[in-house]
């Protein structure tokens, strides 16, 4: 059974992210962070994840260290390009309702490998080494599509910066309206589902379309 202690709104889930982030902006740890693991035993009862990520696989961009959080805190789903498909759907759906997690937030970050990726196939009409591969970039290519039809495509930084915003975005709105579970608990529940974008040079998270 999961470990029933508080459960937070998605604002206060949110608020408690964005507090953890600052003090890993500032290179600090919290003391309950630090001695999480202590907590180990405990957690073989259940868990109680008060935020679902949705992340990216790079390296560079552990969830639980970004946001300052420690062991049973988060829900993390990660994959290359934080792209959403079925089996992340039903992880987030599986997350919000047997842990009534109240808080989705959709984690990219600059310089993405996969975005980048996706934009050098479509600019030189490539295509990926692998049908697996494949996928990820099929599910990033419409948001950045768009936009190199426009002046962006001449500008291959500000693309990247806007393509990798897009992306995120194009996700956010996949969990938001792809799930008839979440678009329930988004509606009646309190869910809520955010975008945010990582910064790889200055170690902040920015937040950006909370409803």
């Amino acid at each position: 059974m999961p470990n029933k202690q508080s459960n937070l709104s998605g604002a206060e889930a949110l608020a408690r992210l964005q507090e953890g982030n600052q003090r890993f902006a500032n290179n600090v740890r919290s003391l309950d962070t630090l001695l999480s693991h202590t907590q180990r035993a405990s957690l073989t009862e259940g868990q109680n994840p008060f935020a679902i990520i949705l992340g990216c696989s790079d390296s560079r961009v552990p969830a639980e260290l970004v946001f300052d959080q420690g062991f049973g805190s988060l829900f993390v789903i990660r994959v290359a390009g934080n792209i959403v498909a079925p089996s992340q759907i039903g992880s987030v759906e599986f997350a919000a309702t047997q842990y009534n997690t109240r808080l989705v937030v959709v984690l990219g970050h600059t310089q993405c490998g996969a975005v980048h990726a996706t934009i050098e196939e479509l600019r030189h009409n490539l295509q990926s080494p692998s049908r697996n591969q494949r996928s990820i970039v099929e599910r990033i290519a419409p948001a950045v599509a768009t936009l190199m039809e426009t002046p962006l495509r001449d500008d291959p930084e500000a693309l990247m910066k806007h393509a990798v915003r897009a992306n995120i975005r194009a996700a956010t709105s996949h969990l938001r309206h792809g799930s008839e579970i979440l678009e329930n608990l988004i509606a009646n529940e309190g869910l809520l589902v955010v975008s945010a974008e990582y910064s790889l040079e200055t170690g902040k998270v920015e937040f950006f379309d909370v409803p």
